[in-house]
């Protein structure tokens, strides 16, 4: 790699690609997740949106094995995907987005202690938003009512719809060397540091330096442990009664929730994961089943969430210890250390559901 003469300066995060063996199922789950499907260039190749301004915000492949194919990050200028692809591990040249919904030019490279593919975008065309009914209904509280009189509350039963990709995060082997590498190539602040017993950190959630502009507490987290793995996706949705509308739907389809509804205490979003319906699970995963609950932890994971939490540039990281505090503040805890899966975390005996296995970071 050549020495980078700056940063790439990231605008914000886009869109994120996904390899499936059964398109059938993953198209059905995708579906039911309350994606909108906006460009099919086969069978084997679908784009889809959200209700927000991206073009796109996730791409469905068909391929023979199961895989995720990497976050796009838009960036701001077509200088910082000529520095990309001069600069990073194993980057291409820079390539029109040819088939994709809005355009636009891409450099693909690929995490140097991992090996994942991230892609850089420029010059894409925004979408307009879609027009779909959402509530936006004042709330009644014990002393301060909001909302007329005669005027009810009546919800309609469907998926959450995704407005945006929020972030994703993965496991790592090498915590220290993935995190100079994105603080040196990259404007990535550490929104929450979350250290060891010994005081070493082994969790960062990073969110974009772009000064004085709100942005969301973090687009990109990583956890050291023993191999890499993608751990999930996270799309935002409108507000908690069509969040938890959607957890309806999804577990009436007969779909598998992996942890949720709950609030989580970095970043303070309410969260929901599910498992997709997908051949995801490689054919080394063994079956657990712990008081006839089934989960499947190497499975594609994604996550709707709302309330999350903006901050600036100019707040500093915040520095914790690994533990089930750092986790969430209230939910069920069933699989309650499931989003932060790795040695930094702490694995607590569960009061509500079955307990987590012993084996379960193996």
């Amino acid at each position: 790699m050549a020495e980078a003469p700056r940063k790439i300066m990231l605008k914000r995060i886009a869109h994120v690609y996904y390899k499936y063996s059964d398109m059938d199922k993953a198209t059905t789950f995708l579906d039911d997740f309350g994606f909108t499907e906006e460009k099919r260039v086969s069978d084997g190749k679908i784009y889809y949106r959200g209700y927000g301004k991206e073009p796109w915000v996730l791409c469905a492949i068909k391929a023979d094995k199961a895989e995720f194919g990497g976050v796009g990050f838009a960036v701001e200028s077509e200088e910082d995907l000529r520095i990309a692809s001069e600069t990073l591990p194993k980057a291409t040249k820079i390539y029109e987005l040819e088939d994709a919904p809005g355009g636009g030019k891409c450099v693909t490279f690929y995490d140097p202690v991992d090996g994942y593919p991230m892609h850089l975008v420029y010059g894409q065309e925004p979408a307009q938003m879609l027009d779909i009914p959402l509530p936006h209904e004042p709330m009644n509280y014990p002393t301060e009512k909001n909302r007329p009189a005669n005027k009810f509350q009546r919800f309609e039963k469907r998926p959450a719809p995704v407005h945006k990709l929020g972030h994703f995060g993965v496991r790592t082997v090498s915590f220290a060397k993935a995190y100079k590498f994105y603080c040196d190539h990259f404007n990535f602040l550490a929104s929450d540091l979350i250290h060891d017993a010994e005081g070493i950190d082994r969790t960062v959630f990073f969110r974009l330096d772009r000064g004085d502009e709100e942005v969301d507490h973090h687009v990109f987290f990583f956890a050291e442990g023993r191999s890499y793995k993608v751990h999930h996706s996270s799309f935002e949705t409108h507000d908690f009664d069509t969040q938890v509308l959607g957890h309806d739907w999804l577990r009436e389809k007969g779909y598998k929730n992996c942890w949720g509804v709950g609030r989580h205490v970095l970043g303070s979003q309410i969260f929901d994961y599910w498992y997709a319906h997908s051949d995801a699970v490689p054919s080394s995963f063994r079956d657990r089943t712990n008081g006839g609950f089934r989960y499947d932890p190497d499975g594609f994971i994604m996550e709707h969430y709302v309330d999350g939490d903006l901050i600036t540039s100019s707040q500093p990281p915040h520095r914790s210890k690994a533990g089930p505090g750092s986790l969430h503040v209230w939910g069920e805890r069933h699989l309650n250390m499931i989003i932060l899966f790795s040695k930094s975390m702490v694995l607590t005996k569960n009061t509500i559901g079955p307990e987590v296995p012993s084996d379960f970071l193996d």
